[in-house]
């Protein structure tokens, strides 16, 4: 997933400097997305791999 956001960052980065506004803000909203379920999938991995190393 944040290989994935990093790439849409870019494309949104290169979009920007290139003055294509609409493909730079929809990469940045999908890289932004991306990223956050990255985060989310993360910390419930994290959380789940812990609970269970207890039992």
């Amino acid at each position: 997933m944040f290989f994935w956001a990093i790439i849409f960052f870019l494309i949104a980065i290169v979009a920007g400097i290139l003055g294509f506004g609409g493909i730079a803000s929809d990469s940045a909203t999908i890289a932004k997305i991306l990223a956050i379920v990255g985060l989310i999938l993360a910390i419930l991995s994290f959380l789940f791999s812990r609970r269970r190393r207890r039992w």
